[in-house]
């Protein structure tokens, strides 16, 4: 009995999928990442159907049985069952990798990402090179008002942030033990003082969700802040960090 070339196409493709699996994962001992799989997978079906496809006769065969499928009469019931139950296939393999993972990632994770150039915060198109804190001038130009916005960022602190990042700004709030990944220290020089001011407004106020991929997994509960305080609230909060801490933001004059 002879196999239908695009069932032997199919075969091909599935065999060195399996290759892959077994090959790095059993054999090697190294998991494959997903994105990596795809794109060898990309290049090995291209290649199968380049192949399958080499001349007009070749090409009729592998369509044979599409062709058949959607033209004869005889198989209107397996025509709707294929182009129900494919669809349907598709739409729920799509939703499922479209899900967060809470598996550690194969890849190492960047505990500080970069952002993007641009990010949608508060409705429009934020250019993140160029924003910057607009209370920021008060520190030389009116220090009085400057410590009242730093007063009012540490109030929205305290109703909002301290339950996770801690009273002290040390990570250790009341809930941060349950959290994975765990607040981060402000206190440390690691973090908020190797960044610039744009930089903590766009992971405030885009939260958890807004981590880009190479920050997962990412059930981090941090919320998307935008959603429940001003952006002027995100600004101060953000002047009372680096106050409390005594940190400077980093400028892009400086890197």
């Amino acid at each position: 009995m002879r196999i239908p070339r695009l069932l032997q196409a199919v075969l091909v493709m599935v065999g060195v999928y399996l290759g892959f699996i077994v090959g790095f994962d059993v054999v090697l001992g190294q998991v494959i990442p997903s994105s990596l799989l795809t794109m060898y997978m990309f290049f090995v079906a291209a290649g199968v159907f380049m192949t399958f496809t080499y001349d007009d006769e070749r090409t009729r065969e592998l369509v044979a049985p599409i062709k058949a499928l959607v033209e004869d009469p005889s198989r209107r019931w397996l025509r709707n069952l294929v182009f129900t139950v494919v669809p349907l296939a598709a739409g729920a393999a799509t939703f499922v990798q479209m899900q967060p993972s809470f598996d550690a990632p194969v890849e190492l994770r960047s505990i500080h990402p970069a952002p993007p150039t641009t990010a949608k915060i508060f409705g429009r198109r934020v250019n993140l090179l160029e924003v910057e804190n607009p209370f920021r001038t008060l520190e030389k130009d009116d220090p009085e008002g400057f410590a009242e916005m730093v007063v009012e960022g540490a109030e929205i602190y305290i109703r909002n942030c301290q339950y996770c990042h801690g009273d002290k700004l040390d990570g250790r709030g009341p809930y941060a033990a349950g959290l994975n990944p765990t607040p981060l220290d402000f206190q440390d020089v690691g973090t908020i003082a190797q960044l610039q001011e744009s930089y903590l407004f766009w992971r405030i106020a885009t939260g958890g969700p807004g981590l880009p991929k190479e920050a997962a997994p990412w059930i981090s509960s941090m919320p998307v802040w935008q959603d429940f305080l001003t952006e002027d609230e995100i600004w101060k909060v953000i002047l009372f960090l680096y106050d409390y801490t005594g940190h400077r933001p980093r400028s892009w004059e400086h890197g």
